[in-house]
């Protein structure tokens, strides 16, 4: 069994929480949306996205058995995630009714891959360090 240094048990915590939060907060409204009806005017777009980051959740819960072998999952999340705030931001600065939440949003975004960019990274360079 392979010794686990406190940055990838880290790393792993991360990836669970991060996981699971995006289980949630996606199942949650996708489940609430088709128990109310979908009206064809309340659009289409968002169920399809929270079944796209439910899953990703999934996946994000996987990848902590070994953050290593997972590292393009990871970065996947940490830039998609970056991106996605970034929209958020800019979308605050437009609509001045919608601040506040898109904000909350951006951090609550932007946090998670902050952290996975530092843990994946700070573990990936510790790795290449240990002679194999």
């Amino acid at each position: 069994m392979a010794v686990t240094s406190k940055r990838e048990r880290a790393l792993q915590v991360v990836l669970v929480v991060f996981g699971l939060l995006t289980v949630v907060a996606n199942i949650y409204p996708l489940v609430t949306s088709f128990l109310a009806g979908l009206r064809p005017t309340a659009g289409t777009a968002a169920p399809m996205f929270w079944t796209m980051y439910a899953t990703l959740g999934v996946f994000l819960v996987l990848a902590a058995r070994d953050p290593s072998t997972h590292r393009s999952l990871i970065a996947f999340t940490v830039w998609s995630s970056v991106a996605h705030a970034a929209v958020m931001a800019l979308m605050a600065i437009q609509l001045p009714t919608k601040r506040g939440e898109l904000l909350v949003g951006v951090a609550v975004t932007a946090l998670p891959a902050v952290l996975l960019f530092v843990l994946a990274r700070s573990s990936a360079s510790s790795e290449a360090a240990v002679p194999a």
